[in-house]
């Protein structure tokens, strides 16, 4: 599957503000104010952009920081990671692979196993309900 390519305006139409500003200019939600930081719902979170899959509710755990977190994305293929220098300090920015979204970053301080911490933004995740 190709990258998804969109001009800004059209990106711009199909997110709303908030969306737009992370998701598109790599900003970031206040802590402990998203709709998923606190979220307990079962199901798959899914790109705010395009919607491909990219973290399980059962990998997601309490981390403090007053943003969703997760130990692993659903599949090692659907995330990028780039390095991060902005904000006076040395990070790794998770993205999209399907259409370059910024979602978080991803720190090596989470529990065991993996010991990672995927630290995403609500606004670039949509909770899909698991069924059944």
């Amino acid at each position: 599957m190709g990258k998804l390519q969109r001009s800004e305006a059209e990106w711009r139409a199909k997110l709303n503000t908030k969306q737009f500003a992370v998701c598109r200019r790599k900003g970031t939600e206040p802590p402990f104010q998203g709709d998923y930081w606190n979220c307990k719902e079962d199901g798959v979170y899914l790109c705010t952009c395009c919607g491909e899959p990219l973290f399980d509710a059962q990998d997601k755990f309490d981390s403090g920081t007053g943003w969703p977190s997760f130990t692993r994305p659903v599949d090692t293929q659907c995330l990028e990671e780039k390095a991060d220098s902005s904000h006076g300090m040395i990070r790794t920015e998770v993205l999209c692979a399907h259409c370059d979204a910024h979602l978080g970053h991803v720190f090596p301080d989470g529990p065991a196993p993996g010991g990672l911490r995927y630290c995403i933004n609500s606004v670039s995740l949509q909770l899909k309900p698991r069924t059944g």
